[in-house]
């Protein structure tokens, strides 16, 4: 818009992905204001984004749906100016946000030879919807993946402040692998991934080894299969194991957290200051030279 602002617009919506509405609204608020985020940039307006089925639907459910967007955008710093909604079979939320930044604080989802993989929140969220909708998680589990779900990543695009990152992208439908995979792409390196660093909820690793696993999964890992290397052990016991959580790599995420790639002399003020606005921490990965037609190398 200028020499020092920035506008950054995004559009995100989607069904319900678990039961209780006002935490719906939360979580499709939060999962449309995380790319503004991973842009580098702050939202400050939103748009509703609403279907249900008319006179099927009972009023108050939709008066929770957005409430709970409205009371995450306001957490957000934002502000929902209007909307639209039309009578469709299927409930559907989201936003269209619009947001602000300083052109030199733009990110985009690459990376560069020597940066390392920074991820803010624990992954498995896919898995997760999928076996609560068979009563296959306590309460407590339940509880845990909607508030990491519905977890603003504000607080992490608030760490990076003072911090140069090489790049930025967020997890959602394409899972980490996906994403991740952009990055390497984008920025011509092969991302060598630790798996065992990833933070992984324990539940979902279980419920994969169940096979409940959601087919988003599936079509991820086919759809980067033939730029992913997957280093196995050849010990038939740990590889089921490996399996499983390779599984969880694959995982749509709905909300997910950011993917951050930076300079290993910049990671020590990024993990105090992410520690800080109580994100996760982990290093997954390093970017290297580009190997071959590799965008991934998964170790375990």
């Amino acid at each position: 818009m200028s020499d020092d602002v920035a506008l950054i617009n995004t559009v995100d919506f989607f069904p319900p992905i678990v039961d209780d509405p006002y935490m719906f609204g939360q979580i499709a608020a939060a999962n449309s204001l995380s790319d503004v985020y991973a842009m580098g940039g702050e939202p400050k307006l939103a748009m509703n984004l609403l279907t249900f089925p008319n006179n099927k639907l009972p009023l108050d459910v939709v008066k929770a749906i957005l409430e709970g967007g409205n009371d995450k955008v306001n957490e957000a710093g934002a502000t929902i100016v209007g909307g639209h909604s039309i009578d469709d079979k299927e409930p559907k939320y989201g936003l269209s946000v619009t947001g602000f930044a300083h052109p030199d604080d733009i990110l985009s989802n690459s990376a560069c030879e020597g940066d390392l993989l920074v991820i803010t929140k624990k992954i498995g969220t896919g898995i997760l919807t999928t076996a609560a909708k068979v009563d296959l998680l306590t309460d407590e589990e339940n509880a845990e993946m909607e508030a990491t779900m519905a977890f603003l990543n504000r607080y992490a695009w608030e760490a990076m402040k003072g911090v140069k990152v090489d790049g930025c992208t967020d997890i959602t439908g394409f899972g980490l692998i996906g994403h991740a995979a952009e990055m390497a792409r984008a920025g011509n390196v092969t991302l060598e991934l630790y798996s065992h660093k990833v933070p992984v909820f324990p539940k979902a690793i279980e419920m994969a080894t169940m096979g409940i696993i959601p087919a988003g999964a599936y079509r991820n890992r086919e759809y980067t299969e033939s730029e992913v290397m997957e280093f196995l052990s050849k010990d038939p016991m740990r590889d089921a194991m490996l399996r499983a959580r390779l599984d969880c790599l694959y995982d749509p995420q709905s909300s997910g957290g950011l993917l951050i790639a930076v300079k290993e002399k910049e990671l020590p003020r990024l993990i105090e200051q992410l520690g800080e606005k109580g994100c996760e921490t982990d290093v997954i990965g390093a970017f290297k030279q580009k190997k071959g037609k590799f965008s991934i190398e998964i170790h375990d």
